[in-house]
């Protein structure tokens, strides 16, 4: 069989942090920000965790990654 491919989209669009969680970018950032208030646009700035749900989905698609090899 196959190796499985990393999905370079959602490689792209996420990241795994050194715990193993799935950290993503906010939407709504890019345009139209007028009507937008200020608290608003900045906390679109951060990272947050995905939900676990979710976070299922995008680590297949991530692939497995590299292992630590011993020596």
């Amino acid at each position: 069989m196959p190796k499985m491919k990393t999905h370079k989209g959602a490689a792209k669009r996420f990241r795994r942090t050194g715990s193993g969680k799935i950290m993503h970018a906010h939407a709504f950032k890019s345009h139209i920000l007028t009507k937008k208030n200020q608290k608003r646009i900045r906390s679109f700035r951060e990272e947050s965790v995905l939900e676990p749900g979710d976070a299922a989905v995008v680590t297949k698609r991530m692939g497995r990654g590299r292992k630590k090899s011993v020596h």
